[in-house]
């Protein structure tokens, strides 16, 4: 019996998935039997993007927040302060000269030693020089 994926999601693969109802993005998140969890911070980045969600989708709030409350029930949110202070120290070192903004996401990868799906190819590959590769691919599943 295979163990069951655990996947972080970040912020620009949810924003992402709600941009579009008939996405690949939504399609793997609705779809897969993986289990998805994002940081609680991902709420307040969402809400702070709401009107260029609305501009660039060209969606109506109400058909983006019919996305959303979808989304939300195939993922876990997963509260920043339970990450192990060793975790978020390793995260931060990772990400530091990155992109610090990233390290909730990074921290939480560590933490569930799952996998983080991210479009960031400037993280990905700063990550990689660093020798972190637990990257989720859509080839995966």
């Amino acid at each position: 019996m295979s163990r069951q994926h655990l996947i972080i999601v970040d912020t620009n693969i949810l924003f992402s998935a709600l941009l579009k109802s008939q996405s690949s993005f939504t399609e793997i998140l609705i779809g897969s039997d993986c289990r998805f969890f994002v940081c609680e911070q991902v709420v307040v980045e969402l809400f702070k993007r709401k009107e260029k969600l609305v501009k660039v989708s060209q969606l109506s709030e109400d058909e983006i927040a019919r996305i959303y409350q979808i989304l939300l029930k195939r993922i876990t949110f997963y509260k920043e302060d339970l990450i192990s202070p060793e975790n978020r120290a390793t995260a931060y070192a990772l990400c530091q000269d990155i992109d610090e903004s990233d390290t909730p996401h990074v921290a939480l990868t560590l933490e569930l030693e799952g996998l983080l799906w991210t479009g960031d190819k400037k993280l990905k590959e700063g990550l990689k020089r660093k020798n972190f590769n637990q990257f989720f691919e859509n080839s995966s599943l």
